[in-house]
């Protein structure tokens, strides 16, 4: 199966946290991951994050941004998606980041895996929850 995942899953996958049994599930279902390009810098905001926050050193940080570049994603660009986002983006009142992951998803056909809450909460209850699944849900 494939699914697109944002930088709220990734980073978990490196960083323990809350959905710790979750991840570890996700990670052994041996799906296909994909995600847009825009996780990349996400990604390497959250870790950053966490070392200004000094919930993980500078030397761990560099650690995980060296392993996540090894990573087995799928990568897209975003040219293709990128009127579906901003349509998405606008009808919703969802930031254009955000639709980025879902909009690939709804391009690929498959489910978009995301630890946030606010976007999952805002989405939920409308047609597009069947692309949606929750990281706790898992």
């Amino acid at each position: 199966m494939k699914r697109v995942v944002d930088a709220s899953v990734a980073t978990k996958w490196y960083v323990p946290e809350i959905y710790e049994q979750e991840v570890t599930r996700l990670q052994q279902s041996g799906d296909k991951f994909h995600a847009p390009e825009l996780i990349l810098p996400e990604f390497g905001n959250i870790v950053w994050k966490k070392v200004l926050r000094q919930e993980i050193t500078e030397k761990e940080g560099q650690r995980i941004v060296t392993e996540f570049s090894k990573t087995k994603l799928i990568f897209y660009p975003h040219a293709s998606i990128i009127k579906s986002v901003y349509t998405g983006a606008a009808m919703t009142n969802q930031t254009v980041y955000d639709w980025t992951y879902l909009a690939l998803a709804v391009s690929l056909g498959c489910e978009f895996v995301t630890a946030d809450e606010r976007f999952y909460k805002a989405l939920e209850k409308t047609g597009l929850k069947k692309y949606l699944l929750w990281m706790g849900d898992i």
